[in-house]
């Protein structure tokens, strides 16, 4: 109760905490033989492979390569769990959608991701990522509405905002929405990793979910 009064009721220190933190890559696991034992809270990053995941992670945590960006799509083959000044995780998990992995790869890739979200207890949401210039693809619909089946707390990025212009990000969140059938109680953030737009909405939603209680 501490923790989650420190975070939710002193507004002021989250911000300075957002910007004084430390962060490290923990581990990287493969199954739930290598995760973490503790208690502490986690928030999941999922998305394509060519999203921006690694981008968003450097932007969140005010780091360079914290989360390495690579040229080439499919690069995260492990779970990357985050660690935050031993009160918060992020966990970065392997992009879909990459055709050029084997098809034997991926069902192997799916089932560490299904793993991980169906079974830890520690999760609080996941961050989905959708690339904000396009419509959302298939895998981005299947993993929207696997997440609403489990009833896992969904924080909607829209990543590379600033390739689009400000005065079509109407329509190109409209037609997001449309396509995930969106519900309106979870969270949507149109985020730049270039002018940092949504940083601050990025992590107001992902404190919020990762410390709220329910009484």
């Amino acid at each position: 109760m501490e923790l989650k009064n420190q975070f939710l009721k002193q507004p002021r220190k989250i911000k300075i905490w957002k910007l004084t933190h430390n962060a490290d890559i923990l581990l990287s696991a493969a199954n739930k033989s290598h995760y973490p034992q503790d208690e502490i809270p986690e928030v999941a990053l999922a998305g394509r492979s060519n999203v921006g995941k690694s981008s968003f992670i450097n932007t969140l945590l005010n780091r360079k390569n914290l989360a390495r960006t690579s040229g080439k799509p499919g690069k995260t083959q492990l779970l990357n769990f985050f660690n935050i000044d031993d009160k918060l995780r992020l966990v970065d998990v392997p992009g879909y959608g990459y055709a050029r992995v084997s098809k034997k790869e991926r069902e192997k890739w799916g089932r560490m991701i299904e793993e991980y979200l169906t079974s830890r207890e520690n999760l609080k949401a996941v961050v989905s990522l959708v690339d904000f210039r396009h419509e959302p693809s298939a895998d981005d619909v299947q993993m929207y509405e696997f997440l609403k089946y489990y009833e896992i707390p969904v924080i909607l990025v829209a990543t590379k905002a600033d390739k689009i212009p400000r005065g079509k990000w109407n329509k190109h969140e409209s037609i997001i929405k449309k396509k995930l059938d969106f519900d309106p109680a979870d969270t949507f953030i149109v985020f730049s990793s270039v002018t940092r737009e949504g940083l601050e909405k990025s992590w107001d939603a992902i404190l919020e979910n990762a410390f709220y209680e329910i009484n």
